[in-house]
């Protein structure tokens, strides 16, 4: 038995503004510190010994690992950090007010681009206040363009490790956690629309011997997140 706990990182500075992120390296708020060291310790509750950590480039997924790590004893540990595991690239959108994005261009077009699977969000020009912070010839991505980068990286460095029965914890975003999820769960392109990660909140999944999901459930279930199945 392999388990494989998945963590969105806890409250951003961004997210409690309500603006879109993507690529914009933003930190943690209070709360999400409180998020993650809460997370910590509903882990370190499951008394599993991991075996590999993964997180993104982003300092708010590392930084929630970090704080995770600091409850688990596991400050030394060692991490694999990859841009594969980012965030999805929100171009033009990055930094805007959700709020006053839904006012300009209407909640259904704004839920288009923030959830649907083939449609991307605006590029990103260069006149941008962010173009050169990020610093990268994508100017925005689809969830189909983050899932091209998130599966293939799980397939040939995390699935071999879940096959060697090692336990994983990662600490990742939004749309790259929909993205393995979609995958794990084989969750369809319509159906993703309406699913959405909680903060801060881990996801245990148990893999049999035969490389199957045997179960699975957050462990804060007052900020559960139904997993959606392809129906």
């Amino acid at each position: 038995m392999s388990n494989l706990v998945l963590i969105r990182h806890g409250q951003s500075l961004w997210n409690k503004e309500r603006r879109f992120t993507g690529w914009a390296d933003v930190d943690l708020t209070e709360q999400g510190k409180l998020e993650a060291k809460h997370a910590g310790e509903q882990i370190k509750a499951l008394n599993i010994e991991f075996d590999v950590f993964f997180t993104s480039n982003l300092k708010r997924a590392i930084n929630t690992l970090n704080l995770i790590l600091e409850v688990l004893n596991k400050k030394n540990s060692k991490i694999i950090k990859t841009s594969a595991l980012n965030e999805r690239h929100y171009g033009g959108l990055t930094s805007l007010n959700k709020d006053e994005t839904i006012k300009k261009y209407g909640e259904q077009q704004v839920k288009i681009w923030r959830r649907s699977f083939e449609v991307p969000p605006p590029p990103m020009d260069s006149q941008h206040p962010y173009k050169e912070k990020i610093n990268s010839d994508i100017s925005s991505e689809s969830l189909r363009e983050t899932f091209e980068r998130v599966i293939p990286y799980y397939e040939k460095q995390i699935k071999p490790l879940i096959f060697l029965k090692k336990n994983i914890l990662i600490s990742f975003h939004g749309n790259s956690c929909r993205a393995l999820l979609m995958k794990l769960f084989n969750i369809s392109k319509k159906r993703i629309v309406d699913f959405e990660i909680p903060t801060g909140n881990p996801l245990q999944i148990e893999f049999g011997d035969d490389m199957k999901i045997k179960k699975y459930k957050y462990l804060d279930d007052k900020r559960a997140k139904k997993i959606l199945f392809n129906v």
